[in-house]
Formats: structure tokens, sequence, C-alpha cells
């Protein structure tokens, strides 16, 4: 294999562990525990799994139950970077407990488990992929695993290859699949426990034992350097307004972070939208009144972050899609029979008064884009709407209404742009190395603890990383009941931006200035070389969160 310089640098970097991972370990248990909310619905499909203890690890001088493992790892879902970081963290953990353990790759996702689709992991494997970005060393997949079926094929494997711990890294719909994996095995003895690590660069699987998910830091740094270039050209040029839309799914923590990275003139955070009861024209209407501000100082240029899920949390707008997700979820057969040109008229007689209104009101692209395929959670696929278009087309119309009306005379010229896969598979920054490596040897260690039903956690991420925290948390304790595919299913809780949170709190602080102003910051790209003020910073978020800014 081919390898860029950066590459083979990276490919000798030593990720940083926390001092309790170092050596032996020792379990300490915690308190009992309970779900964030539905904890009777939780507690009676859960009923081998729920309630229990959180769990952390220190140092110990003991002697070690050294008796092989034989692990198997699954990628699941979208890409973050440092998932191989994960899987070389489980192997060099499980080789560090007897040397004779072995770890399984699982191919292309869950789908690899239930297909017996899987390769060994070996040294050589592993070396070829650390500290590297991307998922390809085994493949992910979106397959769901929720069926009784599924979950006996996949046994028929882990007992053939006399696998007794699964580690299943992904989001949150991932490891809900991994706590319904688990309960399950638990209930039929099968003799395989079932742990996760959070991934997800959208941010949104997080509480206060999960402080970030891994991929998150690279990924903003990455959407932040991009945003930067295009923030330094706008300065340059001052002729054109950039509405760019960031991946994310449903919560904005990707466009904030941005925001506090770069200080773009406006950002439109999802959370506030709702909270604050805004239409879709009263967020036209904010993004206008700032471009005719800065148009009346003859600065007829600037940058505006949208959150990829920004549509969903306009309260009219969410209201339409939750019944749009249950007409799909009810007549998605009958609607794909349908011509094209006779869908948008199938959708606005099946759906009631109101929403049917709304819906007849939406530009004809909009209306097709919220009709198309569902994600394999029966949820609309945010990032196909062009939203970053829509609203640039409708603060231009705004203008011209102004202009005609004297109230603006300014000049309006946009560029759009989505950022999403460009930081999916980036190679991982040093803080991500560093965690999702500690992840991984933290997971190893869950699995000589013998527990089933765990999620890794490392906390007290601020701190150098021999400060850092280990243990487990169970994932019952993060799961509440939502509506799916039309029915209630037990799920992870999303955690969505805090509106009451520090790192909100900064940006409102200070997003009057940055609007009016050209506040830019260029943050550059990720630095791997250099003292840990350069290159093992956490991101601003996480510094806020616990009041390190």
């Amino acid at each position: 294999m081919v390898k860029s310089p950066l590459q083979e640098a990276r490919s000798k970097y030593a990720p940083k562990l926390p001092k309790a991972l170092q050596g032996a370990v020792e379990p300490v248990m915690g308190e009992n525990t309970m779900s964030v909310s539905d904890q009777e619905d939780i507690k009676r499909l859960f009923p081998n799994t729920y309630g229990l203890p959180k769990l952390t690890f220190k140092a110990s001088d003991k002697k070690q139950h050294n008796t092989p493992i034989h692990g198997g790892v699954i990628l699941s879902g979208g890409q973050a970077p440092g998932g191989h970081n994960v899987i070389a963290g489980i192997f060099d953990g499980l080789k560090a407990i007897n040397p004779d353990s072995k770890l399984y790759g699982f191919l292309m996702g869950p789908d690899g488990l239930v297909q017996h689709k899987y390769i060994e992991l070996t040294a050589d494997i592993i070396d070829e992929y650390r500290n590297t970005g991307g998922f390809d060393i085994i493949g992910s997949g979106r397959t769901k695993l929720e069926e009784t079926e599924q979950f006996d094929k996949g046994l028929e494997i882990l007992k053939q290859l006399n696998i007794s711990v699964l580690v299943i890294i992904g989001g949150d719909d991932s490891n809900t699949n991994a706590a319904v994996l688990a309960e399950y095995y638990k209930s039929i003895n099968a003799p395989v426990q079932v742990l996760g690590c959070p991934k997800t660069i959208d941010g949104d699987l997080k509480n206060d034992q999960i402080e970030t998910s891994f991929g998150f830091d690279t990924a903003t740094k990455v959407y932040s350097e991009v945003i930067g270039n295009i923030q330094r050209d706008c300065n340059s040029a001052r002729k054109y307004w950039h509405f760019i839309k960031l991946m994310g799914r449903s919560a904005s923590h990707i466009a904030l972070e941005c925001a506090l990275q770069v200080q773009p003139n406006v950002t439109i955070i999802s959370e506030e939208v709702e909270a604050n009861n805004m239409s879709l024209d009263d967020v036209v209407t904010y993004i206008a009144e700032i471009v005719a501000q800065r148009a009346s100082k003859g600065e007829n240029f600037g940058t505006v972050l949208i959150p990829e899920g920004l549509i969903e949390f306009i309260p009219a707008m969410k209201h339409l899609i939750a019944e749009l997700n249950d007409l799909m979820a009810s007549h998605e057969a009958e609607f794909k029979l349908i011509g094209a040109k006779k869908q948008r008229e199938y959708v606005i007689r099946k759906l009631s008064a109101k929403n049917s209104a709304i819906y007849s009101s939406l530009p004809t692209l909009v209306a097709r884009q919220l009709t198309l395929d569902r994600d394999p959670h029966g949820n609309v696929q945010v990032s196909l709407i062009e939203t970053e278009k829509l609203l640039a087309e409708m603060v231009k119309a705004r203008l011209d209404k102004w202009h005609e009306e004297g109230k603006y005379n300014g000049k309006f010229s946009t560029i759009t742009h989505f950022f999403g896969y460009e930081g999916r598979c980036a190679m991982p920054s040093n803080f991500d190395s560093d965690y999702c490596y500690a992840l991984g040897r933290n997971a190893a260690c869950l699995a000589a603890a013998g527990v089933t039903g765990y999620m890794s956690s490392i906390m007290n991420t601020t701190a150098p990383s021999e400060e850092w925290i280990a243990g487990g948390i169970p994932t019952t304790m993060m799961m509440n009941m939502e509506r799916r595919h039309g029915e209630l299913k037990p799920v992870i809780q999303k955690a969505l931006v805090d509106l009451n949170g520090n790192p909100f709190k900064y940006f409102v602080a200070n997003r009057d200035t940055w609007a009016q102003d050209v506040c830019y910051i260029y943050p550059g790209p990720i630095q791997y070389f250099g003292g840990p003020e350069l290159c093992d910073k956490p991101s601003k978020t996480l510094e806020l969160e616990q009041s390190k800014l």
C-alpha cells in the first residue's frame, strides 16, 4: 500500500492512555441506574439488563485473570474519524489480557454478523490502519439488528468462532440495537457479552457519562477549516453571501461548534428555532435583516451556517414531517406506484387539513424531497433536503421585495455549500486518536469484567489524557420511548443542543457582534505535530461545557 508522508508519520503516533488503562485494572461498581424516562416501559422491555450499576476502572496491582478472550467487532452506520483506533484499542487490550486472544471483524456492518462474513484481524492488518480515518478496515453498513432470526443467525457464527464478546461501534440507533441484542442473548443464556462504543460526528450521543461521541472533534475541525477558507475568500472578494449547510442530522451540535470556531455572521440553531416557535418565514426574516444591516455599511458579503436538520425543528414543518413519516410507513407501496406527477396531489389528499395546506405551499422541489425514501428508522432523510438553497432563494425574494419598498439597496449574490462527507473519514485529530484508542482499550477491560449491555465511557476529557476516567455505562440508562415507523420503540435519547448550556450561552453573547462586524477566525488545518496547545485541544463545545474557556 502506497502511503503519503503524513500517513507514514501518523502510523508511528502512539495514542496517549488514561493512567487507569496503562496496566492491570480493577472494576469498581457504582450505584444502580434507571433510564432517562419511560422507566416502566424500558424495564419491561429489558428485564435482564435494566438497572445495572455504573462501572469505573482503577489501576490495580493484583494479578489479572488472563484467560484468552475471543472478540468480535462491528462498525455500524456512517463513518466517523477514529473508528480504526477503537478497533486497534480493542485488539491491543485483548492481547494484553492474553496473547492468544483473537479479534474478528464482521464485514460491512451488522449484515456481516448475520451473513457470517468476517475476517480475523491480525497485528499486520491492525498496524496498517492505526491513526487513520475511514472504516475501510472492515467496512460499515446500516442493517438494523432487530429480528430474533438475525440474533440467532449471528449467534451461530459467534459460537463457531468461540467469540465471547461482541463490540458494536455506532451511534444512538446502532447502540440501541446493541442493547436489544445484549438483552436477547442474556434472556436465552447465550455466552456472549454485547458492548457498545459511542460513535457519531453529529455529537448527539452524549450525556453525563458519555461526554462526546468520537469523530465530532475531527469532523468539526475539518469543516471549520473549510469555512474559515471561505470566510477569507468572502472577506477578500466582498461580493458573496455563502449559505453553508452542515451535517448533523437532527441536532445542531456541529453548526454550533463550527460557529464557535470561525465566528460567522449568521448561525441558525434548530433547537432555538423550535423553542421560540419560529416559522420558516421568521428564519428568512432574521437572515434578511442581518444582510440588510450589513449592506447599509457597504458590506454585501457574509456567511450563514445552517444545521442539516433545521426543517424538522420548525414547529409547523415538524408536525408535517411527523405525519408524512407515518403516511410513508403505511402507504409507501401505494405511493410508489403512482406517477411522479400525481404524488404531490396524492399526499395533499391524504394529509390532515392543516398539514395539507403547509405541504401545498412548499416549493415543488422541497415538497418532493420530503417524500423521498425514508432512512432505515422510518425518518425523512434531512440531508437530501437542500435547505441551504431554499433559504438563499427565500432571502433573495425577501430582499427583492424590500428593495421595491425602498427598504434595501444592497447587492445580494449567493453561493451554497453542503459539508458532510468531507469530514466523516478525515485522518483523526490527536484528541480523537487518543479518545478512540482509549474507548477500545476500555472495551477490552469491560470484556474482561464480564459485563454485558454496557457502553464504553471515557470521562474528564478536557483534562490531560492521563487523567481521563475510564469505565462503562449501562446502555438502558440512556433510553426512552420514541415513535419509529409509526410505533413506539425503545431508543437511546438524542442529546440536542442545550439552550441553557455554556456553549450556546457563549454563542448568544457574541452573535450580534459577529453579525455586524468581520470577526472571522481562520482555524486552518488540523495540526498533528507541535505542542499540546496546538495539537491536543478538544472541541470548544467540550471546553465550554466543562468551563475551561
